[in-house]
């Protein structure tokens, strides 16, 4: 395939996020089909888009993993990322912003902000991510604009403004045009590609209290966009008429700049306000060039700058934000390209690793389709095949200018199941099998149990397990017996505890010897940590012990944090300070240090105050108001607890929390409180503190008592 350059600054790396069933994947098939990549649009509810193309993705009607794919509109490329909106493949979201350049955020005209649209969201914050939001659903009973954008101001982004308001003529019509002051009529039955620009006053169909309520939005618009614009804030106070073109260039500053939010709204199922959602991307969303370049050390842990820009005659430098093996080509490695170009043929190095490996293939990817390329540029976003050593996270780059780019932090799991293969005939299959789809998603974790020498698989919820027990069984053959899902739970200290810990041994005539003392305290992760769980300081002079033996000291009191002596679960949220200890020129060495940290850290929980942890999750229940009182005294039977309760129209909206403990079963539960008519959705919040009567009843059946 012949590949057109576009010039970095008509290049737009974009991704849809969304609470689950806010329409993202609806709207990606739109924009498929108005920009002309498909001839047909696909329905979810038919299990015929292009995006979900996986079998397990079809019968649940849910984006599962994240698809990527490229289209064009008005002499711009725009690479695309869809992503799941279910809480529990957060980390398909999470790897896909680290490598975007900007997001629309899709929220449910009915609903308005939802637990999954917070949470994303809030990730895209993490990433200072320039965004859009579109208010979709708009044909609903029960959909109101206002309120959505109400719920996004109220909750996520005070500077959020509409560019556009709906237009309705018993239905959903078409929309406003604040900027140009055009009202954008579809046409019925025309699939969205037919529809009329009209001017507004001239619309018999649009009340008086419509454009009264659009002139008033108009105003405001203006004077928000004048914080941005010099001559616009000139013109604002001289009250002259601002030039739409001036409007377009001022919001397009906000925006990229990470301080406003245009809201834009339509219909993606009724075909209505897509191709104004595509000129808003290509407008108002920054290209490769509008990133700042960043200053990293190269090669890393020197103090030699280089900079990383999007430009194609610098160094070579990748971020590999996923990895999946694709039963035709093997290895399939997804890279954004930050600076440089690489060819097919080229030798790449990955830093993470330090091994050199061949690109063997460069691929355009549209869904489960893949289009061979001869390059990818810096900008651009694309798949390549032969790198067989590569998981998401890992740096990618110039054998003669390596850097380490920022790596991609993954959420923990908070649930486990046990499974078994049904014939003995594929517990070596399960072995070859279980580390390739690990590579795919690092928030799965699997370990043995010690005393039965059962496999432990743990992921971010029932759903997350579900699909891995059903990838095994559609992709790989290997059917499994499963036990009943758990929770996982954490460790942690009451206060400050000091203990050392020595070895002084000889082995195979050799002298081993290293002394530590440490002191362990209760720390919540915080900026000061880094946002580490299990945070080591050294605190102790070269002359106590030499910088050569603190990585092992370090190394010591991480892998014996992974094994607490309550549950055997992980040990998180401590500080753990060397403060002491001694050496020998002679019989020292780093796996004696290690050793020695290793016995200390243990006896240093013997004499702690031990606590058990318990995942905790954000809930948000959505009921009739008859059946308030039983919904909430279920909750509260779950140990729950209620922060706030909001009402729109007929329903009552109940934020609270409750363990994830106490989950199982929730949805037979609240279908019978309710006689089928309330719903919820859950996310995982934090790690709590387990009361104490409850904590000893687990710690004893955990134990076998």
């Amino acid at each position: 395939m012949k590949q057109k350059n576009y010039p970095l600054e008509r290049i737009r790396n974009m991704g849809l996020v969304a609470h689950i069933d806010a329409g993202k994947t609806t709207v990606t098939e739109r924009i498929l089909y108005y920009t002309g990549i498909v001839h047909q649009i696909g329905e979810v509810h038919e299990g015929s888009t292009t995006m979900d193309w996986m079998e397990q993705e079809k019968e649940r009607g849910i984006t599962i993993n994240s698809a990527a794919t490229t289209c064009y509109w008005d002499d711009n490329r725009i690479n695309i990322i869809d992503t799941p909106g279910h809480v529990d493949f957060t980390v398909e979201v999470e790897r896909s912003l680290r490598v975007l350049d900007g997001v629309v955020v899709i929220f449910c005209g009915v609903a308005g902000v939802e637990p999954q649209s917070e949470t994303v969201w809030h990730q895209a914050d993490n990433y200072e991510i320039p965004r859009i939001a579109f208010v979709n659903k708009l044909d609903r009973t029960g959909a109101d604009f206002y309120y959505a954008v109400d719920t996004i101001k109220s909750k996520l982004r005070p500077n959020t403004h509409p560019i556009q308001i709906p237009l309705y003529d018993d239905d959903f019509i078409g929309v406003l045009n604040l900027i140009e002051w055009k009202a954008l009529i579809y046409d019925k039955d025309a699939l969205g590609l037919k529809y009329s620009t009209l001017d507004p006053e001239e619309c018999e169909f649009v009340e008086e209290k419509t454009l009264s309520k659009a002139r008033k939005l108009r105003a405001n618009l203006i004077e928000k966009l004048a914080d941005f614009d010099e001559n616009i804030l000139n013109k604002f106070l001289e009250d002259k008429e601002v030039e739409v073109g001036d409007l377009h260039s001022a919001l397009r500053t906000a925006t990229m700049s990470n301080e406003f939010v245009p809201v834009l709204c339509g219909s993606a199922l009724k075909n209505k306000g897509i191709q104004p959602l595509l000129h808003a991307v290509v407008r108002y969303l920054p290209s490769p060039v509008d990133i700042p370049p960043i200053l990293i050390a190269s090669p890393p842990d020197s103090d030699n700058q280089v900079e990383i820009k999007a430009d194609d005659t610098l160094p070579f430098a990748a971020l590999a934000f996923k990895s999946k093996v694709d039963s035709y080509v093997g290895n399939l490695t997804y890279l954004r390209v930050y600076s440089g170009k690489m060819e097919r043929g080229d030798f790449v190095l990955n830093v993470n690793t330090g091994k050199s490996e061949r690109v063997t293939r460069i691929i355009q990817i549209h869904a489960d389709k893949k289009v061979n390329v001869e390059s990818l540029r810096a900008g651009e976003i694309g798949a390549v095949v032969g790198l067989h050593n590569t998981t998401s996270g890992d740096s990618i780059t110039d054998k003669n200018q390596p850097v380490v780019l920022e790596r991609i932090p993954f959420a923990e799991p908070v649930m486990s199941i046990v499974i078994e293969p049904k014939k003995a005939v594929d517990e070596q299959k399960i072995d070859d099998v279980l580390p390739k789809i690990l590579d795919e998603d690092p928030t799965y974790h699997t370990k043995e149990d010690v005393e039965t020498g059962q496999l432990i698989i743990s992921g971010m919820g029932e759903l997350h397990l579900e699909i891995l027990v059903d990838r095994l069984a559609r992709e790989y053959g290997i059917e499994v017996n499963v036990g009943k899902p758990h929770v996982n739970f954490k460790e942690t200290i009451k206060g400050s505890v000091e203990s050392s810990g020595i070895l002084n041994r000889t082995v195979n005539g050799k002298g081993q010897f290293a002394e530590v003392e440490l002191r362990i305290e209760h720390h919540k992760v915080d900026k000061k940590s880094g946002g580490k769980k299990v945070w080591f300081q050294n605190n102790t002079s070269v002359e106590e012990i030499p910088k050569r033996f603190i990585r092992a000291v370090e190394a010591g009191v991480i892998e014996s944090a992974a094994s607490g002596l309550l549950t055997g679960n992980k040990v998180e949220d401590v500080k753990i300070s060397l403060i002491g200890g001694s050496f020998s020129e002679v019989d020292s060495s780093e796996i004696a240090f290690k050793i020695a940290s290793a016995k200390a850290f243990v006896k240093a929980l013997k004499k702690a105050k031990l606590i058990l942890l318990e995942p905790i999750m954000d809930i948000t229940i959505l009921t009739p108001e008859d059946y308030l009182g039983r919904v909430i005294n279920d909750l509260n039977g779950r140990r729950g607890k209620v922060n706030k309760i909001e009402e729109k129209d007929s329903i009552k909206i109940i934020n609270g929390v409750v363990p994830l403990k106490e989950t199982f079963g929730y949805s037979t539960s609240i279908r019978s409180v309710s006689q089928g008519r309330a719903s919820y959705s859950m996310e995982f919040k934090n790690y709590e503190k387990i009361p104490e009567n409850i904590s000893k009843k687990i710690i004893e059946k955990l134990r076998g008592y």
